[in-house]
C-alpha cells in the first residue's frame, strides 16, 4: 500500500529555516505587517532585520494585518491536486486568525486537512512542526500526529521582555501612565504565552539583570521534572545583548544546546525593537 502524500503548511511565525523549509517541501503562508498604512508580507516583501531597523529609525505606526483567506484559497486549490491531504500547524488562534482562516479555506477548496492551533508561535511552533514531521516519518497517521502535537502546547514555553514599553503603548497593550512609572523605576515587564495561547504579563521586575534571572529561573524549575534539549533565545534585532543572555544560559545549563533566533516581527510590533527572551519545550 502506497504511503499517502502528505502536504505541511504553517505560516511565517514559525521562524523556520530556508533549508528546512526546502528539504520538506513546507508550505509557508506570509504573516502581513504595516509601515505607515504600507502592507508587506513578512519574510517576503521585508526580512525581519529590515522590519526592526525600520522600526528604530522610522517614525509613525506599525501594525500587523490579517493573513487574506485568499491566500489560503490559492494555496489549498493547487494543493488538493497533488496531495491526499494537509497537515497545518499555525500560531496562536488568539493572537492571529491564522489558524481560522486555513481551516475555513480548506473547508471551502474541499481540501481534506488536519488543521492545528499551536496555540503558541517563534521557536515553539518550529518545534511542533518539527516533531510533526518527524511523527509522520516514525510511520504514524495523522490522527496520532494532531494528537501528540495537541498534548505537547500546553509544555511550550515563551517569554519575553521588552526593552522599553514605547510600542506596547503604542499598541494599546498598557497605559502612558503605566508607561512613565516603568520608565521612572526601570521596570521590566515579562510577557509569557499561556492559557491558550493568550499573551499576559507574567510578572514584573526592577533591571534587565533580574529580568534574565527571572527567565534562567522558569528553565531551571522545569528541568528539575522535564527535559529539555534545546532553548532559544530570541531577540528583536539585538544580537548582542541576545548572545550575553546565551552566555548565560550556556554557563548556567552546559548539557541544553542553544539557539539564537530574531522574534518574529508580528510580535515585534507589540513588543518592540530590542526585546529579549527564552523559549524552550519540555519534552
Amino acid at each position: 500500500m502506497n504511503k499517502p502524500k502528505i502536504a505541511w503548511i504553517t505560516d511565517t511565525t514559525a521562524s523556520l529555516s530556508k533549508d528546512f523549509i526546502e528539504q520538506h517541501q513546507i508550505h509557508v503562508i506570509p504573516l502581513h505587517v504595516v509601515i505607515n498604512d504600507e502592507f508587506y508580507k513578512e519574510t517576503i516583501d521585508i526580512s525581519q532585520q529590515e522590519f526592526y531597523e525600520r522600526m528604530k529609525n522610522d517614525d509613525g505606526k506599525f501594525q500587523t494585518s490579517q493573513t487574506a483567506i485568499s491566500d489560503f484559497v490559492d494555496l489549498y486549490k493547487i494543493l488538493k491536486e497533488e496531495y491526499d491531504f494537509g497537515i497545518a500547524i499555525h500560531a496562536s488562534s488568539l493572537l492571529t486568525g491564522t489558524y481560522q482562516s486555513s481551516v475555513m479555506a480548506a473547508e471551502m477548496e474541499d481540501f481534506k486537512l488536519f488543521a492545528i492551533d499551536s496555540q503558541t508561535g517563534s521557536y515553539p511552533l518550529s518545534f511542533l512542526v518539527k516533531k510533526g514531521i518527524e511523527l509522520v516519518e516514525q510511520g504514524l497517521g495523522p490522527d496520532e500526529v494532531v494528537g501528540q502535537l495537541n498534548a505537547l502546547r500546553e509544555h511550550t514555553r515563551l517569554y519575553l521582555v521588552p526593552s522599553n514599553l514605547d510600542q506596547l503603548h503604542k499598541s494599546g497593550r498598557v497605559s502612558g501612565g503605566q508607561k512613565i512609572l516603568a520608565s521612572l523605576f526601570n521596570i521590566k515587564p515579562i510577557l509569557s504565552i499561556e492559557d491558550g495561547g493568550a499573551a499576559k504579563i507574567k510578572d514584573k521586575v526592577r533591571t534587565e539583570k533580574k529580568a534574565q534571572t527571572w527567565l534562567v529561573n522558569r528553565l531551571k524549575e522545569d528541568l528539575e521534572t522535564k527535559a529539555v534539549s534545546k532553548v532559544a533565545i530570541v531577540h528583536a534585532n539585538d544580537i548582542e545583548r541576545a548572545a550575553g543572555l546565551e552566555q548565560l544560559v550556556n554557563e548556567t545549563f552546559p548539557d541544553i544546546k542553544t539557539e539564537l533566533m530574531m522574534l518574529i516581527t508580528v510580535a515585534g510590533v507589540h513588543t518592540g525593537v530590542g526585546t529579549l527572551g527564552l523559549s524552550w519545550v519540555c519534552e
